[in-house]
């Protein structure tokens, strides 16, 4: 009974580390994939005939169509592990909120704009990756025509910052959690993070604006 017991100590210690191992390699797997995916999409910017190109080899060799639906699982499996910490009822959020007002601490306020925007993009982002995967092939024409569609142009220009605050933030996070910067080194690496972020939201705005003027 007694090395049951510590067996059973021990598992509930490791399990939140594992957990943590698993949210961090995840995150860090989805960080890679979003900005590999700014650069590709905005090969647009170089011609429609190169975003094509790229949209046909991702396809050709099937990565595009198990890539698709391995992204949004991670995605899903990433939220869930990161869920475990996020407040959902009402008197944690407002626990949650009054105590970052009083800290003043700005990491504080980084992981609050993580769980927000975390809420919207796996939202916003399930919707992105299903209308893309239920409408192969992927061309420049084709999503020229979806983002002049409807809402969709207001949906991307909301999508966009969400994903890049996000990903950007939870780079800067990975970082510190894991002590790969210490502290006198924060600052310097957060403005190296804010400018990595508003580079990649400008690509995304240059090309958003490429696929509405793209003649079609």
């Amino acid at each position: 009974m007694a090395y049951e017991k510590i067996n059973t100590s021990i598992y509930s210690r490791m399990m939140p580390a594992f957990l943590d191992w698993l949210q961090m390699l995840t995150g860090a797997g989805l960080v890679l994939f979003m900005w590999s995916h700014m650069v590709l999409v905005a090969s647009i910017n170089i011609s429609p005939e190169t975003m094509n190109s790229i949209a046909w080899f991702f396809e050709a060799t099937y990565m595009a169509q198990a890539g698709g639906p391995l992204i949004g699982a991670t995605l899903l499996f990433h939220f869930v592990l990161a869920a475990r910490k996020m407040p959902f009822r009402t008197g944690e959020v407002l626990t949650f909120w009054k105590h970052s007002r009083l800290l003043h601490h700005t990491d504080t306020w980084l992981w609050v704009i993580q769980v927000f925007t975390a809420l919207v993009i796996l939202v916003m982002g399930s919707i992105h990756i299903w209308t893309v995967l239920t409408n192969l092939p992927i061309t420049a024409l084709k999503s020229a025509a979806r983002v002049r569609e409807g809402n969709w142009l207001t949906f991307y220009l909301i999508l966009l910052p969400m994903v890049e605050l996000h990903v950007g933030i939870g780079f800067y996070r990975i970082f510190v959690k894991w002590g790969l910067i210490q502290r006198k080194g924060r600052k310097i690496f957060k403005r190296f993070e804010n400018v990595l972020t508003a580079i990649f939201i400008l690509i995304g705005l240059i090309t958003i604006i490429r696929f509405v003027t793209l003649p079609l």
